[in-house]
Parts: structure tokens; C-alpha cells; sequence
């Protein structure tokens, strides 16, 4: 039998060294500040492997024993995973939606957790799903995001998104609602026009459901696989909040691939006004133009202006969005610099898997183009270690004996700051 992973939580409070512990070891608690009136929470995010997906491309598990790869045998070490973690939000991509009625879904309500799934569009049988602990949350609202677009034809790939709005369950004190967004995004590293569209689709969907009456936003937690690597500009759109995508190779986008040669460049715009998403990641309002007739209509001459002051603005090569989003991880070893990994086929060994949360800010959150206040921020406590590809290759890449996706789950403990 295979040797087993160890990870441990890494406690980020203190950046105490001695602060972590072996799992397993679960009297051994770090000191962190002052816990009364918090709200504190666990969220993991996990592709859990489509057995249609894992059978279909059957070349990227040649290095495993076939009885590792059955869904018979996989589920019930996923379940234990997901039982052992005992996270209040689960984020879990690759759920089949048949393994999801039958097993998935009664498995994780027996545990006391409240599902929700979108699939995907077209003939894939997977989806997403968000599932929360009934104790700690009430929800709010359920949001799923289709990236297929029928009128448009940029949009023909069938990933999608989910977006809950949660409710903490808070005795003593007033509490923001949360915002928890999954998705996963589209594999071809040769289209990173399509990966830039669907995330600003996702983020739209959550500036929508995260937006507060009084303007501000309430607290965000975005999960899922996001098909692109540390440090690419798919990644550091996410967490800048800007990216100038002028000529930005295509194949460049998720910085999966390395050469770009024979690429085309982003066009400008990326996607077509019809869309109806801004270059800041919302939703368009149709304004009321300003210049009207005593009747109210307009002349021809001033639509004409109106257009023409619509599409100056779409051609503009700068994306923006109004969230301060940080990575739970910093995807290095901090001793070595050696890169940490998520996924680990017989193909490649790559971090693609993210946590991506609202960090605490003072006041109002600085954003480009717009001051957005954030109510409410989150403050990372803690996050499960994730291994280096020479770790993971000392128990057979993935899957294995023990860990049955192709994906390590991830893992982080919140406190919500009131």
C-alpha cells in the first residue's frame, strides 16, 4: 500500500512557526486573538474528478493501478476526505451529476450540509456545487451563471459558475451576509479569451448578489479551478483587480503554455458589446441618455452620439474589478521557492485550484477606477499545506491508494471581522 500525504495547518495569525500541527493532532490549538463576538468559518474547495471525465482522458492516469480509478473505490476515500476536513462551506467542481442524486448529494445532507449544483451546459454530465453547514449558515440566495452564449459566438464553451448569498448564523450581533462563488473555468490553454469572458461573467454575478443597498460589499469568498497558474494574467487580474491586456497573446493568458508563437493577440474589445458586461466587470445599466427632446425622443444625429461615446469606452484595452481579493495560498515554499501544486497527473503537476477571499482593509478599500467599502472583511486564520510535485510523486502522482481526484482539496479557517 501507498505511503500516505502529510499535511498540516499552517496558522497564519501569528506567523508563528510553532503554530502548526499535524493532522491528526487535534488538541494542539494556536494562540490567536481575542475569538468572542467572531464568527469564524472553514471553507474547502476540491475538483473531486468527473468518473466520465477520468474515463475519457484514461492517458492521464497511466501511472495508476486501475481498482485506485472506479468510482466505487474513489467516492468512499472523497467522502472520508470530506468527513475528516469537516468544513462549514464546501466548493466542489467535477460533480457528476448522476453520482451527485444518487450518492454525493444524500452522503453530505446526512453530514448536515445544505446542496445546491449547477451543471454544465451541453452534453457534460458535471458541475459545480456549493454545500454548507445548516448550523452555521441560512441562505440568502442561489445564483448559477451560464457561460454558454447562444448570441455570442465567442461564448460556445458549456463551464459555468454558482454564487450563493449566505446568512451567518449569528446570535449575539449583526452580520454581513457572505458571498460564496465557485466555478470552473475552461481547460484549453489556447483560449484565454474565453477564460477572461468567463470570469468576468463570474465576477459581474458577484458584484451583483455581493452588493449591499448601501452601497458597499459585502464579504466574498471565491473557489474553484480556474484552469491558469500562479502568477499569469488570468491570476494577477484576479488579485490587482486591473489587467491591460494589450497585446497579450492569447495562449498567454493562463500561462499554461510557454511559447506563443503563431498566437493571435486579445482583441480589443475581448467580448462584444452585446454581452452586456462593462470592462469593469458589471453588469450594464442602459443609461437614460441625457440630451432629450421636449417629447422626449432623440434626434438622429445625437444617437449617433450616444453610440459613439459607447464604443470609445468598450475599446479600451483595461479590465477592471471592484474587489480586493487575496490568494488563501502564496504557492511557493517560502524556505526553498519551489512551487506548490494542486493537480498532478501523468501529463503535468501544476497549482490551477484556488481560495480567493476579501481581505480585511481599513476603511475603504482601495480599488482602481472606483472607492468600493468593503463591510465587514475576512481575516485568514489558517490554511491546510499544500506539497510540491516531488512530494506528491513519493505516494504515485494522483490519484492514489488514499487521495482519489487528480486535484488536493484546499483549505481555509475565516474570521469574519464585524
Amino acid at each position: 500500500m501507498e505511503g500516505t500525504i502529510q499535511r498540516h495547518w499552517e496558522y497564519i495569525c501569528n506567523h508563528n512557526k510553532e503554530n502548526t500541527k499535524i493532522l491528526g493532532d487535534e488538541n494542539v490549538d494556536p494562540i490567536c486573538e481575542d475569538r468572542e463576538n467572531k464568527f469564524e468559518f472553514s471553507v474547502m474547495s476540491y475538483n473531486i474528478l468527473s468518473q466520465d471525465l477520468l474515463e475519457d482522458n484514461s492517458h492521464l492516469y497511466k501511472h495508476c493501478r486501475r481498482p485506485v480509478l472506479h468510482w466505487s473505490f474513489r467516492f468512499p476515500n472523497i467522502l472520508k476526505e470530506i468527513k475528516h476536513f469537516d468544513a462549514d462551506v464546501l466548493c466542489l467542481q467535477e460533480v457528476q451529476e448522476d453520482h451527485y442524486g444518487t450518492e454525493i448529494r444524500p452522503s453530505l445532507e446526512s453530514l448536515g450540509y445544505h446542496c445546491e449544483y449547477k451543471m454544465r451546459t451541453g452534453r457534460k454530465p458535471d458541475g459545480c456545487a456549493i454545500c454548507f453547514k445548516h448550523s452555521k449558515f441560512s441562505l440568502l440566495s442561489v445564483n448559477p451563471v451560464e457561460f454558454y452564449r447562444r448570441d455570442v459566438p465567442l461564448l460556445d464553451r458549456d463551464n459555468v459558475g454558482l454564487v450563493l448569498l449566505l446568512q451567518p448564523k449569528i446570535p449575539s450581533a449583526a452580520s454581513p451576509a457572505i458571498c460564496v462563488a465557485n466555478t470552473h473555468l475552461l481547460y484549453n490553454p489556447r483560449r484565454g479569451d474565453i477564460k477572461l469572458t468567463q470570469l468576468a461573467m463570474l465576477l459581474a454575478e458577484i458584484s451583483s448578489v455581493a452588493h449591499q443597498k448601501d452601497g458597499s460589499f459585502c464579504p466574498i469568498v471565491m473557489c474553484g479551478d480556474f484552469n491558469s497558474v500562479p502568477g499569469s494574467p488570468l491570476y494577477s487580474f484576479i488579485k490587482e483587480g486591473k489587467l491591460n491586456y494589450e497585446g497579450l497573446a492569447i495562449g498567454k493568458v493562463s500561462g499554461q503554455e510557454q511559447s506563443s508563437r503563431g498566437q493571435r493577440i486579445l482583441s480589443i474589445p475581448i467580448w462584444p458589446p452585446n454581452l452586456g458586461i462593462s470592462q469593469n466587470c458589471v453588469y450594464e445599466v442602459q443609461q437614460a441618455p441625457k440630451v432629450e427632446k421636449p417629447d422626449g425622443d432623440l434626434t438622429q444625429p445625437e444617437l449617433d452620439k450616444t453610440e459613439v461615446l459607447v464604443t470609445a469606452e468598450k475599446l479600451s484595452s483595461n479590465l477592471q474589478h471592484h474587489f480586493s481579493l487575496s490568494s488563501v495560498y502564496s504557492h511557493y515554499l517560502p524556505d526553498t521557492g519551489i512551487p506548490e501544486v494542486t493537480t498532478c497527473h501523468s501529463r503535468s503537476a501544476v497549482t490551477v485550484d484556488y481560495i480567493f477571499y476579501s481581505a480585511e482593509k481599513e476603511g475603504v478599500a482601495e480599488q482602481p477606477g472606483a472607492e468600493v467599502a468593503l463591510v465587514g472583511g475576512l481575516k485568514l486564520l489558517a490554511r491546510l499545506s499544500l506539497l510540491t510535485e516531488q512530494d506528491l510523486w513519493t505516494v504515485n502522482g494522483l490519484p492514489n491508494e488514499n487521495n482519489s481526484s487528480d486535484h488536493l482539496p484546499l483549505l481555509a479557517k475565516f474570521r469574519l471581522e464585524l
